[in-house]
């Protein structure tokens, strides 16, 4: 009899109340990040909002979108094939550390210096977005080819070179920066941190178990909006004017017109693309530890396409499985909360109330949780690494201070134009400290990568093998793929430079050949072939 009967068919548990939970956290995670893009291209570089809401939230918007639908078709199919009613999506969002650090590092200063060049301000803007599209199509090409061997790449490149400069952008960039927003608006920015740092990172719940990101969103626009008409919340008050931005993410060879350019800014780039595979390939496999089985090359060509699609659309950030996976499951998430986020974010690029909430919740509220993301990332590199090479992870947030620094510096609304070219060619002693920090900002991630791999494989007792990392240092060193002697960061031939801009590529790169020279002297010694490495640091 038991023979005979039917087996019910399996019926995937897609939707639970748990992906109401689930949404509003990955929803929450994607707005902030388009937030504070919007912020620093509109406040930081006078960036025009029109083309900020119109041409780049839609394409960025419509990356997510295929993304979250892909990897919501994902767990449907993964569901069947494993007969497991109760698989979580891989959840998929914009990269927060990528998509501040290339508004800071490369839309940002390529919309001052197209209009530095001349150029009127829309045409700037518009060839900025040009170039944005260009980087985008550059890191979907990159991550691509990535995919196929992430886990390889994962394997040959030091945890603390790959970590520590994450960390080093969640320092400078991602945490830095908000602090100030925070602190420019001290009442409402303050109470927003302090409802973060009470719910998220001491893990105090609040009455009736509210959730701590919406009460902070929600309690810090309201004093906003009752303080800040009186002059009580700091700043300056602007009356609320937002309104809906519609456009549509048409697919277009547009970023072909900003190829040329973007090209410069390969060193930053590229090893962004490099973290996010990464970082997938380790996502996919905390996804498995917790139950669900999801094909990492899948999961990494998704990423990859979505990036293409949302820079072939107009989009200026790329897509990244998220961190946490395993959390969304443990709030009873199934594949119901990637569907809606991918939905709601991609129609709101379209139709445009993305950028009307942006525009309503003030920057002070949204920073305190880029402060947790930071503090997040920069805790994760100590964790995950091994103790002894803490001193690793530290060392690679150097090249991301200084990128800060020159952020900060070469902003005409801080200190004049005049002054800068002045600090920067102003010869005594030493090569000019202008000169070298920008030098050292230029290519930071990608010198912070190195960085971190060299002091972890001396530290390892590697010592030919960092002096191999050195060597690469000094290789790009010699065109500018780091620590680029001009401003924006250009590649170049040395001898085509002006003095003293000529002299950063030829005494650093034989600062870095002797540094190469002594350790590979050095490995030959007693020392090293007997000594072992040290277990703490």
């Amino acid at each position: 009899m038991a023979d005979n009967a039917k087996q019910a068919p399996f019926k995937y548990e897609w939707f639970t109340l748990g992906d109401i939970n689930g949404f509003f956290g990955l929803m929450f995670d994607n707005m902030t990040v388009l937030s504070f893009l919007a912020g620093i291209m509109i406040f930081a570089f006078g960036f025009p909002a029109e083309i900020v809401y119109k041409k780049m939230f839609p394409g960025t918007a419509f990356g997510v979108l295929f993304g979250d639908l892909v990897y919501t078709w994902m767990a449907f199919r993964l569901a069947k094939r494993t007969n497991n009613p109760k698989v979580t999506a891989m959840p998929l969002g914009l990269d927060t550390p990528s998509t501040i650090g290339i508004a800071l590092a490369v839309l940002g200063p390529a919309f001052l210096s197209f209009k530095a060049r001349g150029m009127a301000e829309y045409d700037a803007a518009m060839l900025t977005w040009y170039l944005g599209m260009a980087t985008m199509v550059m890191i979907g090409v990159v991550k691509f080819g990535l995919s196929f061997v992430g886990g390889w790449l994962q394997k040959q490149i030091p945890q603390a070179g790959l970590l520590g400069s994450l960390a080093g952008i969640g320092l400078a960039l991602i945490g830095f920066i908000p602090v100030v927003e925070i602190f420019g608006m001290p009442i409402v920015g303050m109470i927003a941190l302090g409802l973060i740092i009470y719910t998220l990172i001491a893990g105090i719940k609040l009455p009736r178990n509210f959730p701590g990101v919406f009460a902070a969103v929600a309690v810090g626009t309201a004093l906003y909006y009752v303080l800040a008409p009186y002059g009580l919340a700091g700043g300056h008050y602007q009356a609320f004017s937002a309104q809906l931005h519609f456009g549509l993410p048409v697919p277009s060879f547009d970023f072909i017109k900003g190829l040329s350019e973007a090209v410069k800014f390969l060193p930053i780039a590229i090893p962004f693309a490099i973290l996010t595979v990464v970082g997938g390939v380790n996502v996919t496999e905390s996804a498995r530890v917790a139950g669900d089985d999801f094909n990492t090359r899948d999961i990494l060509l998704t990423e990859a396409i979505a990036t293409l699609v949302a820079g072939v659309c107009g989009g200026v950030a790329q897509s990244t499985p998220y961190i946490g996976q395993p959390a969304y499951k443990a709030m009873g998430s199934r594949a119901g909360y990637t569907l809606l986020t991918g939905i709601f974010i991609g129609l709101g690029g379209f139709l445009g109330y993305v950028g009307f909430i942006v525009e309503v919740i003030p920057r002070a509220v949204i920073a305190p949780i880029l402060v947790f993301v930071a503090l997040d990332i920069i805790c994760q590199a100590f964790h995950a690494c091994p103790v002894r090479h803490a001193p690793a992870v530290a060392f690679a947030f150097f090249p991301t201070v200084a990128r800060l620094l020159q952020i900060k510096l070469s902003n005409p609304a801080l200190v004049p134009p005049e002054i800068f070219v002045k600090q920067m060619t102003t010869v005594e002693k030493a090569l000019p400290e202008m000169l070298v920090t920008v030098a050292l900002g230029n290519g930071f991630i990608l010198t912070a990568m190195l960085w971190g791999a060299f002091v972890a494989k001396l530290i390892d007792r590697h010592v030919r093998a960092a002096a191999f990392y050195v060597l690469v240092c000094a290789a790009l060193t010699f065109f500018g793929i780091i620590h680029s002697a001009i401003p924006d960061g250009n590649m170049y031939l040395p001898w085509t430079l002006p003095y003293p801009a000529n002299q950063v590529p030829y005494q650093f790169t034989l600062g870095y050949l002797a540094l190469a020279a002594l350790l590979l002297v050095l490995s030959f010694s007693k020392e090293v072939k007997e000594g072992h490495a040290p277990e703490h640091y």
